[in-house]
């Protein structure tokens, strides 16, 4: 029997405020453990929550880019568990009414090939069922050397905005794309950084299979806290595929939570169904409803800026770019302002998506940077690229004139005369450098004339070679053509 499995996501990401969700306490990451705390986020007698006004005006942006509805008015609960790093043994969050539900995105997906180009890509649409607030907890950390956890209770009341999807993926490639669309829009939408190795964004899946073509769900398992997108994909590939042969071999499954284990490659059993929390939701009595008006959710619906859904289908429309290199292009705001730049100032699109996929990008990664510090402006990438369309530089050129100005930050000019590589235009250098070629290859000449015109291409190297690459490339075609016959 055959079997398909069914895939829900439940994302928690980081918003990018400056205090906490309840209290004015530091959301900075990597402070000394317990420094960025208060009675508040401590969950001392008598402390009370506020409401942080940016969190909310992140989470509202980000449930509009989702596609979201957003409820004026919502409700803040606490959901009742007892872990070491939860203070209070409560956590604040929403339940029964969120912030905003019944959301969509349309993602564009498909596998990929070993370089990461995607094939079979066809655009699908992804249900959300709902994006509400919530504070994280604090971090328990275990030592491997001594009898004992340590907890670091910076991370108490750091706002998330939690975003659960619809049963909608039928494969790990299909959570993979979605969860990528996802952090691309917070990422624009300036609310979250991404970053997934510090726990800004992180991702729990259920995942059950049943026959191929069944209308009903199998037995769900959960796996939790996968915070890398190939731990996303590994551990749902390992999960699809252990359940179907628990299936096949007519045994049972049982619903659980489960953990990914890298070193082991495959998921470990964390509770069983029995062992699984009662939350207790109940309205949190010292918040009152979270009330919005309707004309400012619209305003700022018409506030957002362009998406990456949108400018992917423009970046392809208006630069002719292929699938593949509009989502390299637009991986970051950044990543896309500069190419915008760098493609309008030197007037050719193609070239500066190019010299960006390939020459910045190897840059960037062999020296530890990121678009965002790129020492190299847009304007002065474009600047070269112009002189190579002018025919003032070789494209050979080009390249050791790229290398030296990342490193230095300089304007092509300045680079070009501080290497000695200025072009020569010279018709009499040319003109005596070709001489000194068809002197030096007698047998060459006397084949190209006597036909073998494919030689051009030799004694065109071979010209270059003698002036060091700097010949201008037009006026040597000239000059060779109208010499070799001679």
């Amino acid at each position: 029997m055959e079997f398909e499995p069914v895939i829900g996501l439940e994302v928690h990401a980081q918003l990018l405020t400056r205090s906490k969700l309840f209290c004015g306490c530091s959301t900075r990451f990597g402070d000394p453990p317990n420094t960025n705390t208060c009675p508040v986020c401590l969950g001392l007698p008598g402390a009370l929550p506020v409401p942080n006004r940016e969190a909310v005006l992140m989470a509202v942006r980000a449930a509009l880019a989702l596609g979201c509805r957003v409820n004026p008015v919502s409700v803040f609960a606490r959901k009742n568990y007892f872990y070491p790093d939860l203070p209070k043994g409560y956590q604040i969050s929403q339940y029964d009414r969120p912030l905003a539900e019944q959301g969509c995105v349309r993602v564009l997906s498909g596998e990929r090939t070993e370089t990461g180009r995607i094939v079979n890509r066809r655009e699908k649409t992804f249900r959300i069922t709902r994006l509400h607030l919530e504070e994280d907890a604090g971090k328990s950390l275990h030592s491997t050397t001594e009898d004992c956890s340590y907890v670091d209770l910076n991370r108490s009341g750091v706002p998330l905005i939690e975003i659960v999807s619809e049963p909608d993926f039928h494969s790990s490639q299909e959570a993979y794309d979605y969860l990528a669309h996802l952090r691309k829009t917070l990422i624009y939408l300036g609310v979250c950084d991404g970053n997934m190795e510090e726990g800004s964004l992180r991702c729990d899946a259920n995942v059950s299979v049943r026959p191929r073509g069944a209308a009903g769900f199998g037995v769900k398992v959960e796996i939790k806290n996968l915070n890398s997108f190939r731990f996303l994909q590994k551990a749902l590939d390992y999960e699809i595929e252990r359940q179907s042969r628990v299936l096949a071999g007519s045994d049972r499954l049982v619903q659980e939570t489960r953990l990914w284990d890298e070193v082991q490659g495959c998921t470990v059993p964390m509770r069983s169904k029995e062992e699984a929390h009662d939350y207790r939701y109940f309205p949190e009595p010292d918040l009152p409803p979270l009330v919005l008006d309707p004309a400012w959710i619209e305003e700022s619906l018409a506030a957002l800026p362009e998406l990456p859904g949108a400018k992917l289908e423009r970046f392809m429309s208006a630069y002719g770019l292929s699938a593949d290199d509009a989502l390299q292009l637009t991986a970051t705001p950044r990543s896309a302002d500069y190419y915008e730049e760098c493609a309008r100032l030197s007037e050719n699109a193609r070239a500066a998506a190019n010299w960006i996929m390939g020459d910045l990008t190897r840059a960037l990664k062999s020296s530890g940077r990121e678009i965002e510090d790129c020492p190299l402006p847009a304007s002065r990438l474009a600047a070269l690229i112009r002189m190579v369309d002018g025919g003032a530089i070789s494209g050979k050129i080009a390249k050791s004139v790229f290398d030296e100005m990342f490193r230095s930050g300089e304007t092509p000019e300045e680079a070009i005369r501080r290497l000695g590589l200025e072009q020569i235009s010279d018709e009499s250098a040319l003109i005596a450098a070709i001489d000194k070629v068809k002197a030096a290859n007698p047998r060459q000449l006397a084949e190209y004339r006597a036909g073998k015109e494919k030689l051009f291409g030799y004694f065109a190297g071979q010209v270059m070679k003698e002036t060091r690459g700097q010949a201008n490339p037009k006026l040597l075609n000239e000059l060779l053509a109208r010499m070799l016959k001679d």
